[in-house]
C-alpha cells in the first residue's frame, strides 16, 4: 500500500512539472520581445531623443530659425514653400530649422513629424502640419516650444530672406496666413511648434 502512494506522488509530480513547463512555454511564446519592447535601455533611447528635440527647438529658437520656419508661409499658395501638400512629406522644410533637424535624425532609424499649433478666434487650439513623416509609434516622444508672432512680423521666402512687402499687418497676407490674428495689442498670434520623433 505504501508503494502505491509513492507511484501515485511520483505521478502527480511528473504531471505537475509537465503543467508547469507547458505553461511556462506558452507564456514565452506568446510575449513578443521586440526592439520596441519597454526595457531600460529603450527608455533611455527616448529621453535622448527628447533631449535632442529640446535641443534642436531651443537652439532654433534662440537664432529666431523657428520665427522665420513658422513664417516660412506661401501666401499665394496657402501652403509652406515648395511643400507638395501644404506641408512637407519626403523631408524637413528647407531652411535652417529643417537643416537642424536632419543634423540631429538623419540616417539613425528615426522618424518625425513636426506641428504648429495656434490659436483660433474662438480660443480653441487647430494643429497645422509642417512636416508629416506617418503615424507615431507608441513610443514616440513630443517636444515643443512657443513662439510669438507679431502684426508687424513678415513672411519668409523660399530663399529664406524676409518678405518686407508680404507682412501680416497687411489683412491680405494675414487672410492668407494658416494661423489667425487673435489680439488687438501688436501680437498677431502664439504658436507652438511641437517635434513628435520615434523609432522606425
Amino acid at each position: 500500500m505504501t508503494d502505491d502512494r509513492g507511484q501515485a506522488h511520483t505521478l502527480e509530480g511528473v504531471i505537475a512539472a509537465i503543467l508547469l513547463l507547458s505553461s511556462l512555454t506558452f507564456a514565452l511564446q506568446v510575449t513578443a520581445v521586440t526592439p520596441l519592447s519597454a526595457s531600460t535601455s529603450s527608455q533611455h533611447i527616448e529621453n535622448q531623443q527628447q533631449s535632442v528635440a529640446e535641443g534642436a527647438l531651443t537652439v532654433t529658437a534662440e537664432n529666431d530659425d523657428l520665427k522665420d520656419a513658422v513664417l516660412y508661409w506661401n501666401e499665394s499658395g496657402e501652403n509652406f514653400h515648395d511643400a507638395t501638400r501644404g506641408f512637407y512629406v519626403s523631408g524637413p522644410p528647407p531652411n535652417e530649422f529643417g537643416e537642424t533637424l536632419s543634423m540631429a535624425y538623419s540616417g539613425r532609424g528615426i522618424a518625425y513629424n513636426v506641428y504648429v499649433s495656434y490659436q483660433t478666434t474662438t480660443g480653441s487650439w487647430v494643429d497645422q502640419s509642417m512636416l508629416y513623416r506617418g503615424r507615431p509609434s507608441d513610443n514616440a516622444i513630443s517636444a515643443s516650444r512657443t513662439v510669438t508672432i507679431y502684426d508687424d512680423d513678415c513672411l519668409v521666402d523660399a530663399d529664406n530672406t524676409t518678405d518686407t512687402g508680404s507682412c501680416l499687418d497687411d489683412p491680405s497676407v494675414a487672410d492668407s496666413f494658416y494661423a489667425n490674428d487673435v489680439s488687438d495689442s501688436g501680437v498677431f498670434n502664439v504658436v507652438r511648434v511641437e517635434v513628435v520623433v520615434w523609432r522606425m
